[in-house]
């Protein structure tokens, strides 16, 4: 039998007051949670398996509610996303709910409210990564890292490795704004691995030290090995990842 090993974290990092991040693996969601030890989760290869990281746009009230709600909506659509334009379609519905809860007159403060977000469904022959935002989607094979998502941020000046500005999410304006997901889809086999990570993990980490961990650990130990190095290197931001791996029993 071919199957999913998915193991995941998600932690506050050493700098903020509270985690904005939120995980979601099948029906299975993490939201503004800390974990030091990786999850491992196993799933048979076949009803369509979404791995997906959110991270709450810091600096603006209610990113842990934004986030909460895109994991949650991608928990109970997973199972029937089966090409790009189904994930798409769930993108833009993720949009519109952030959206139409910031406007609930029950919920003060969250009027621009709003997440990246990050993720693969991995089907039985196929892969589609997708994101909003800047948290990112890398292909992990042993012999090099490469990143599958596309970063919505502005061009980065001379010397500059990073930035925290993004150029579009899923909500995060006090207008509705429509989003253009990226969703790309790549053939699928056992020993293919998947990272998925915000940027609490990439900020902080250039990614040949990121590649160099996964050429060296699997599963759980490597998602470890991850989180460890990201908080030796000042842990500024919240740390979500999950690493999906192909595997024949």
């Amino acid at each position: 039998m071919t199957y999913v090993a998915v193991s995941a974290l998600s932690h506050p990092g050493l700098i903020r007051d509270r985690n904005e991040d939120s995980l979601v693996v099948g029906p299975w969601t993490l939201c503004a949670t800390a974990t030091e030890n990786p999850q491992t989760l196993v799933f048979p290869l076949g009803t369509p398996l979404v791995v997906a990281v959110a991270d709450g746009l810091g600096g603006q009230p209610g990113g842990e509610v934004a986030s909460a709600l895109v994991v949650r909506r991608l928990a109970s659509t997973g199972p029937v996303l089966t090409n790009e334009e189904d994930v798409r379609e769930a993108l833009h519905a993720c949009n519109r709910e952030v959206y139409a809860a910031a406007d609930d007159g029950d919920v003060d403060g969250l009027a621009t409210m709003g997440t990246t977000v990050a993720g693969a469904v991995i089907l039985p022959e196929s892969l589609l990564a997708f994101n909003v935002g800047d948290s990112r989607v890398f292909a992990a094979p042993r012999d090099g890292l490469l990143q599958v998502s596309v970063d919505d941020n502005p061009p980065l000046e001379p010397g500059q490795r990073t930035t925290s500005i993004v150029t579009q999410c899923l909500g995060g304006t006090s207008k509705y704004r429509a989003v253009t997901p990226h969703v790309t889809a790549a053939p699928l086999a056992p020993g293919d691995r998947y990272l998925i990570c915000t940027d609490g993990l990439t900020d902080p980490l250039p990614n040949d030290v990121i590649d160099e961990l996964l050429r060296e650990y699997d599963d759980g130990r490597a998602a470890f090995e991850l989180w460890k190095a990201a908080i030796a290197a000042g842990g500024p931001d919240n740390i979500t990842l999950a690493l999906a791996r192909v595997a024949d029993q």
